[in-house]
């Protein structure tokens, strides 16, 4: 499986060094630290734009994560940065310092990255997010402890936290989450360990930290891959302190490994884009303006029918609506505000149906046959 990934890294690697992935250096804490940044092409520093943490996993690499995250079509018309960091060695591995004892100062790190990005290019103060896979999905959650003037929202895709970190961790305001996990993931059990929350405890800190309702909403994403060996259920608890929510996909049957990922390493589901979803979630939140977005967060009971579909859909959900659909890839291809839709300009595929209105929003997963 190693030498399958590393043909596919060194394929790829050459074609995004020639287009807009930048590479550099820092010094943080007297240790030379590289990263990547990735700059889409309508970026011209005219306006500031948020910028995106992807951490990769123990033993992985900055380069790794970015082709296997695959954030940059979705960066590409969303508009954001994308800065992929390297880890410092342990026991001759790539890894973060999470809480796990060694001396590195990782969130020293980070934040003087932030502090060097912002000198290089128009940033948004307030939209600076962090995720991460595995070992960055843990250092996303320190950060979200230790470093929340600077980070407005995080998200972690089989990481969880350690337990000596969560008896530490004192965050000063509310931390907008979002957990990925799979229920049968080897690395990172679900159910936790002597040394790593169970998820649902994990959740649930993060549930108290923010006042969010205790009580979910509840859906099942849609199965739209019957052949992925595993489905996903999506929670979300709603009505935090000044605006903040906390969500969780769970995984049933799936492994340690990023759903929607362009190639597979383990069980990986596909009938939803984490990086998408993680989007998303992370475009609700500014470290300042929780307030103005609250609308955002109470999620609507909607219905999307006929689905799949060829040519109309109908929403069904009451009152005035603003519909949005996007590709894959975050591109937004049709907008309006009627509840009925034409959908047949639309390609054959996979599309994400954004449906808000003034108690809340939604979004749903729509096939275009």
């Amino acid at each position: 499986m190693k030498k399958l990934l590393l043909s596919f890294f060194l394929l790829c690697s050459s074609l995004l060094m020639s287009q807009t992935t930048i590479v550099d250096s820092i010094i943080s804490g007297g240790i030379y630290r590289n990263y990547r940044v990735y700059v889409p092409a309508a970026y011209n520093g005219s306006a500031a734009w948020p910028l995106v943490f992807d951490l990769h996993g123990y033993t992985s690499s900055a380069l790794n994560e970015q082709l296997y995250s695959n954030f940059m079509p979705i960066a590409d018309t969303a508009h954001f940065l994308i800065v992929y960091p390297n880890g410092t060695l342990i026991s001759g591995q790539p890894f973060w310092n999470a809480g796990f004892g060694a001396t590195v100062n990782d969130v020293q790190f980070i934040s003087n990255l932030i502090d060097t990005l912002s000198t290089q290019y128009n940033i948004d103060a307030n939209s600076v997010y962090s995720c991460g896979m595995s070992n960055g999905g843990y250092m996303s959650h320190t950060l979200a402890c230790e470093l929340n003037d600077k980070i407005a929202a995080i998200a972690s895709v089989t990481g969880s936290m350690s337990v000596l970190q969560k008896a530490t961790c004192t965050p000063n305001r509310t931390v907008p989450v979002m957990q990925i996990s799979g229920n049968a993931d080897a690395t990172v059990a679900y159910t936790g360990s002597s040394t790593s929350l169970h998820i649902d405890t994990l959740v649930n800190y993060w549930v108290n930290n923010n006042n969010c309702n205790p009580t979910p909403a509840f859906t099942t994403v849609p199965n739209t891959n019957l052949t992925d060996g595993c489905t996903a259920e999506h929670y979300v608890y709603s009505g935090g302190d000044n605006g903040s929510s906390v969500e969780l996909y769970k995984i049933i049957g799936g492994g340690h490994t990023w759903p929607g990922a362009p190639f597979t390493i383990g069980v990986t589901n596909r009938d939803f884009n984490a990086s998408l979803m993680i989007w998303l979630f992370f475009r609700k939140y500014h470290l300042t303006q929780f307030t103005s977005i609250n609308e955002l967060n109470t999620p609507l009971d909607i219905t999307i029918y006929p689905n799949p579909a060829m040519d109309l859909i109908n929403v069904a959900v009451s009152g005035n609506v603003l519909i949005s659909i996007m590709d894959i890839n975050g591109k937004q291809v049709l907008s309006g505000n009627q509840k009925t839709v034409d959908v047949s300009s639309l390609k054959k595929g996979i599309y994400f149906v954004h449906v808000s209105n003034a108690k809340g929003s939604a979004v749903k997963k729509l096939i275009r046959m």
